[in-house]
């Protein structure tokens, strides 16, 4: 009965209930900010699981809600494409190696959020799917995947207190699992 349940959980639902569940206890305790965000070097040494806590942490609302409905609607995609595993470990690699980018281009800073990981399905998307018609809000215009990840990596990086790197770093991880996946499926993305 209990493996059945665990079997029958939407990873998405559960990574978005874990962020919502540390947003609200960050909001009672503001000081684990400091412990669950990623330090760039020289206290990375110290807190080094910032590298996994990091990504399930957010500053606001607005930087929840923006990466939580990036994470519905790539992550979807992405779940129905490669499959629970794959999916799991593409959005845990995304934001680790996303957090890693971090801690070596940005070395006295605090980063937190999963934007590394939500970059990493948007850059596994951008390969596997990549003239996939989608619309990105303001712009009532369709346009290629593809071209909807690489533009929001650009513009977003323009934009003060954005983590770049993590963005970087996780966009990266994406387009390197997309080709893995493609490579070594059965199926034709399209």
């Amino acid at each position: 009965m209990r493996n059945t349940v665990l079997r029958n959980l939407n990873p998405i639902i559960v990574i978005v209930a874990i962020n919502v569940i540390v947003f609200f206890t960050v909001r009672l305790f503001p000081d684990l900010i400091g412990y669950l965000g990623l330090w760039g070097r020289p206290l990375f040494i110290e807190r080094p699981w910032g590298l996994i806590t990091s990504v399930f942490t957010h500053y606001d609302l607005f930087h929840l809600f923006a990466n939580m409905f990036t994470l519905y609607f790539f992550g979807n995609y992405v779940l129905r494409l490669v499959g629970v595993r794959k999916f799991i470990i593409l959005y845990l690699a995304g934001g680790i190696l996303g957090g890693a980018f971090f801690v070596l281009l940005s070395p006295y800073s605090l980063a937190i959020g999963a934007s590394g990981a939500v970059f990493a399905l948007g850059g596994a998307l951008a390969i596997l799917v990549p003239n996939s018609r989608v619309i990105i809000f303001p712009l009532p215009v369709p346009m290629p995947l593809w071209i909807a990840v690489i533009g929001g990596f650009i513009i977003l990086s323009f934009m003060s207190g954005v983590a770049w790197q993590a963005h970087l770093g996780g966009l990266l991880t994406g387009l390197v699992a997309g080709l893995i996946f493609k490579r070594s499926s059965r199926y034709f993305y399209f």
